[in-house]
């Protein structure tokens, strides 16, 4: 079946089978960022933002997307790497195998969350799993992200 769909602001016609998965999709297509973790859709890794909503796309068929809007890390690049330049200083990208989904989920919950809390925080991020850090240098990166776009936005 065909399928049109914009792809990291890119219009997209692709054919897919029935039950041809989001993330093998988005995968074929060139977005490397994208992973496979778990397949239970409980590590995160394969975060994607569908009509800028936080999805796992290993939960989501292809043919639903047909008509949306999707956008992964090769989609947001600078603001991801504005990050992770945080994310770097705080010691929190360790081994990096979960950083592109953590990152998406970041960048969501900026959008979505004004000044949240480290609770919040906490609630928004509990489907993204690390196997390295323990989470503190993640949080720690976090909250200065976020302090450093506030600044910003005074600034502005």
């Amino acid at each position: 079946m065909e399928i049109k769909f914009v792809l990291n602001e890119k219009h997209m016609c692709v054919d897919v089978k029935a039950d041809a998965i989001l993330m093998d999709v988005l995968r074929s297509l060139g977005c490397k960022s994208i992973k496979c973790g778990c397949e239970t859709t409980n590590c995160g890794l394969c975060t994607v933002w569908i009509d800028g909503k936080s999805r796992l796309s290993c939960s989501v068929l292809a043919a639903s997307v047909d008509g949306h809007e999707i956008t992964t890390l090769e989609g947001v690049e600078d603001e991801a790497a504005e990050f992770g330049r945080f994310l770097a200083a705080e010691g929190g990208e360790q081994c990096g195998f979960c950083s592109p989904g953590f990152i998406m989920n970041v960048l969501a919950m900026k959008r979505e969350l004004t000044d949240p809390d480290l609770e919040e925080i906490k609630e928004y991020l509990a489907g993204n799993l690390c196997r390295c850090t323990g989470y503190m240098s993640q949080l720690r990166a976090i909250e200065k992200y976020m302090a450093a776009q506030k600044e910003k936005e005074v600034q502005a």
